[in-house]
């Protein structure tokens, strides 16, 4: 059964969606023809052509309330327009999570998420609607800020949305569209050294920085504080050393930290905590699902926990 893609542009109001979404139509790769859907979830100040819309052969349909936007109404449009595609305008403030799950119907599927950020306001959004912005970032595969300017701490709205989903791709433009490149984070530590020393409260900044920057990790070692999980999913000589860090707020906070090979995993018990030195390699994970860290344990010893347990990305 061929299933219908679902393109899901997401962000607040005046983020900018509907111009992204427009160019990203006027610049011809749906130019082929195929009946398409657009489902607006807010009504924002630009305004679609629906006239060219039309000549594209994409019908426009509006959802007013969270409420509506639901399984049987994707079911409703599907039946009525038969698209073989479906774009969503989505409104930031609903919770769309249902669609990634099991809910979503066997025909459709979710081809891509994007998320559009006004870089001009993220900041207030991020003090005072952080578990919303969990949920924008948790599922996105690109993160566009646009309207940025050069005093703007774009490395750290990076950290933010690499914190929340280490997959996630992050650009930023200018007020006019233009590409900036805000350069790669120059994080704390002493790469001179035989053994890279993170101290407690950075061990966020490594986390990401080790999946981002191979160049600077691979078959280096590594010297930080960890607790110890084990799992049954785990072969006998793995174990998860890592951190509780805080994502957006309290309720988004969750142990991360990298799969570890040693021969003396069957002396750890979980929860433990130790000053772990690992050499850093780069594998394929079943885990991660794709090439990431994986540390392979040089020697340990076993601690208390820090004064500080839940670190930070920023």
């Amino acid at each position: 059964m061929r299933q219908i893609p679902i393109y899901l542009i997401t962000g607040f109001l005046e983020a900018g969606k509907t111009s992204f979404l427009q160019d990203v139509l006027d610049g011809g790769d749906f130019a082929d023809g195929q009946r398409g859907l657009l489902i607006l979830c807010e009504e924002g100040e630009v305004e679609y052509d629906e006239k060219a819309l039309a000549n594209m052969n994409i019908s426009v349909v509006t959802a007013d309330e969270q409420e509506e936007f639901n399984v049987d109404f994707l079911r409703t449009c599907v039946k009525h327009y038969r698209p073989k595609r479906i774009f969503v305008e989505m409104n930031g403030m609903w919770d769309c999570t249902w669609m990634y799950g099991p809910e979503l119907p066997i025909d459709m599927a979710i081809a891509q998420v994007i998320t559009v950020v006004d870089g001009s306001t993220f900041p207030v959004y991020l003090n005072n609607m952080r578990s919303i912005l969990s949920n924008l970032f948790q599922y996105t595969e690109m993160a566009i800020f646009n309207r940025c300017t050069p005093e703007m701490d774009l490395l750290s709205y990076r950290r933010t949305v690499r914190g929340l989903n280490p997959r996630a791709m992050v650009y930023f433009e200018d007020k006019d569209g233009n590409p900036i490149d805000p350069g790669k984070d120059v994080p704390p530590f002493d790469f001179s050294a035989d053994v890279i020393q993170v101290d407690d409260l950075d061990y966020g900044l490594w986390y990401l920085d080790a999946f981002e920057s191979k160049e600077r990790y691979d078959g280096r070692k590594v010297r930080f504080r960890a607790k110890i999980m084990k799992s049954r999913r785990l072969a006998s000589n793995q174990f998860v050393p890592g951190r509780n860090v805080m994502t957006c707020c309290v309720e988004d906070i969750r142990f991360v930290g990298y799969i570890c090979k040693a021969d003396f995993a069957g002396l750890l018990k979980s929860r433990q905590w130790i000053w772990l030195t690992a050499e850093i390699r780069y594998e394929y994970q079943k885990e991660y699902g794709e090439e990431g860290p994986v540390l392979y344990g040089v020697g340990y010893e076993l601690t208390g926990p820090p004064e500080e347990d839940t670190v930070y990305f920023n």
